[in-house]
This record gives C-alpha cells, sequence and structure tokens, in this order.
C-alpha cells in the first residue's frame, strides 16, 4: 500500500476562462494527456497555502495575491493510491506567464472546459464551482480511468 499522497490544484479565472495545462510532457505521469489546473504535491513542511503559492509559481511564472479554498478531494486509484488534494481558485495575480516544464499551458474559455479530454471526476467539482458551491469534501474513486464511485461531503452521487 502506498502512502497517501498531499496536493494542491489552482483554477486561474480570467474572466469566463480557467488557465488550464494539457499535461503532455512528463513520460510517466498519472494525468498523461489530460487537462487539468495547476499544481503539484506538497513538500516537507508544506501547508495547503504554502504549496500552491509555490507550485502556482513554478508552472507558470505567476504569483497569486489572493485566493479561495474551495474543498478536498480525494482520490483513491488501484493504480496510483490515495491523493487528497486541496482545491482553490485565484483571480488575482501579478507576474509574466512562463511555459510550463509540466505540459502546455492554456486558457480556456469554461463552456469549452467539457468538450476537452478531463479526468470524470474533474467534471463534477468544475461544475461544483461553476455553481460556487460552498467548501466540499469531494471522494473520487477510480479503476484505471474509469470512475466507478464519487461521493460528495459523504453522500453517494449517482454517477
Amino acid at each position: 500500500m502506498m502512502e497517501p499522497r498531499l496536493s494542491t490544484l489552482c483554477h486561474l479565472e480570467r474572466g469566463d476562462q480557467y488557465l488550464m495545462m494539457h499535461r503532455t510532457k512528463k513520460a510517466v505521469d498519472e494525468n498523461k494527456d489530460k487537462w487539468i489546473g495547476v499544481g503539484g504535491k506538497f513538500e516537507p513542511g508544506e501547508s495547503p497555502e504554502e504549496c500552491l503559492l509555490r507550485e502556482v509559481r513554478e508552472e507558470t511564472g505567476l504569483t497569486l495575491r489572493s485566493w479561495r479554498f474551495r474543498g478536498v478531494v480525494t482520490f483513491v486509484s488501484d493504480e496510483w493510491g490515495c491523493e487528497y488534494m486541496h482545491l482553490f481558485t485565484s483571480d488575482d495575480w501579478e507576474g509574466e506567464q512562463i511555459p510550463s516544464a509540466e505540459g502546455e499551458l492554456a486558457w480556456i474559455r469554461k463552456k469549452d472546459l467539457y468538450d476537452l479530454t478531463l479526468w470524470q471526476g474533474d467534471r463534477i467539482f468544475l461544475k461544483l464551482l461553476e455553481e460556487d458551491a460552498p467548501f466540499f469534501s469531494l471522494k473520487l474513486v477510480y479503476r484505471g480511468d474509469e470512475l466507478v464511485s464519487a461521493a460528495l461531503d459523504g453522500r453517494e452521487l449517482e454517477i
């Protein structure tokens, strides 16, 4: 059994767009060929906010000035183990966007997100962000790339 991982994910908002990353550059990547927000794994001793700020700066060159902690997403995968992802949004940053070593960055209109290659569970939390849901806990269980169960705030969802 692998140790659970801690991570952050941030959706930077610019009007009706999110900054998304198409994960294409790493040979071994559980997100290979998927579109996701920006973020990554905690370093020892980091808080969620410290990880968020570091990862956004490393992956985009941007420095967040403010952010909103939206929820915790628990991923359980038969291939990748367990991950507790701390989900944030931000519409306030400074700096110049740089290319990322992790993938291709692109500003995508929110209404076009669902046309991209996304994890099935990401569609659930993107909808929660769209609805401005209060802070939430979402559990997503995968078998391979297939979402086999989901629970929002401890209640099973139909998938």
